[in-house]
């Protein structure tokens, strides 16, 4: 999923937001996206066809994604 230079690298960026508020809400947001993401990526609920998984993951990468990107963008 990431790698530590990645995560170090996000880590800095919502230390240096001014809003700490801001910075918390994104931190936290960003912890329950990859949460979902690294749960669906383990495969632990083995109710789902394989094309559900499939679209589900690609639904919680695309939100930890949009994530990464709002941090990014401060």
């Amino acid at each position: 999923m990431f790698d530590n230079s990645e995560l170090e690298e996000l880590l800095d960026k919502l230390e240096n937001i001014e809003d700490e508020a801001a910075a918390a809400a994104l931190l936290r947001d960003f912890n329950e996206k990859s949460k979902i993401l690294g749960q669906l990526l383990m495969n632990t609920d083995k109710s789902l066809s394989h094309d559900e998984w499939k679209q589900k993951c690609d639904l919680a990468k695309q939100a930890v994604d949009e994530v990464l990107e709002r941090i990014r963008s401060y």
